[in-house]
């Protein structure tokens, strides 16, 4: 029985060959391109399960490429796996910023690519099986099903990851939740970014909410919560 569609996009012909060969012998499907128009095009044409997308690419880069696919509600539920040389810190902020989902640096083991891969699709999985019910809290309308969030009457356009956080927080006011344990909950265990990720979604998240921003509190010495 075939297994999930994964479309691989990087502009090194020997990468996307190693890449491929693993991902099928896991038996996945594999389609593989070498340039973000492709990549944009392949994935609006046939979606596929999983992207796994280089920064480094010639003309649109792994940023952009990633920046449109959120931003178009055909794609903007496709996971994103970044694969990339790049690994400061800034890039890995930026990555999550855009949506993507995970981000492996270069080189990698193909065995720890494999497993991200799984751990992606595995959380996506899960998360389409979450509760739908819509949350209202204050004037605030999240509607998980929809990926629709309402301030004040207003829809409010969120990246992925700012949705996943601000409907954590949102499901439970007044509960404090660490650093850890928010990259947990929108991102899966054992996500290899930083708490300082978190405070940059959530300063973003903060700024998109306007006035209401004040909605997320920070909790000295603990994390954030959303105002009961």
């Amino acid at each position: 029985m075939a297994r999930e569609r994964v479309l691989v996009v990087d502009d090194e012909q020997d990468l996307l060959e190693l890449v491929a060969y693993n991902l099928n012998k896991e038996g996945y499907r594999v389609s593989c391109v070498s340039s973000g128009e492709e990549a944009l095009a392949t994935a609006k044409k046939d979606l596929p399960d999983l992207i796994v997308l280089d920064l480094l690419l010639p003309s649109v880069d792994g940023l952009e490429v990633c920046r449109q696919l959120k931003s178009d509600p055909r794609t903007q539920h496709l996971p994103v796996l970044m694969l990339t040389a790049k690994s400061e810190e800034a890039d890995v902020v930026t990555g999550l910023e855009m949506g993507a989902d995970d981000y492996v640096t270069k080189p990698f083991s193909p065995r720890v690519l494999l497993a991200r891969v799984k751990s992606v699709l595995r959380r996506r999985s899960q998360q389409s099986t979450d509760d739908d019910t819509a949350v209202s809290v204050h004037d605030l309308v999240i509607h998980p099903g929809w990926h629709e969030v309402m301030l004040a009457g207003k829809p409010v356009d969120l990246t992925f990851t700012e949705f996943r956080l601000l409907h954590f927080l949102a499901r439970k006011p007044g509960w404090a939740y660490t650093r850890g344990q928010i990259v947990d909950a929108v991102k899966g265990e054992d996500y290899p970014v930083t708490e300082r990720s978190v405070d940059v979604q959530v300063a973003g998240l903060r700024k998109k909410l306007g006035p209401r921003g004040d909605y997320i509190e920070t909790v000295r010495g603990i994390g954030y919560r959303f105002k009961g």
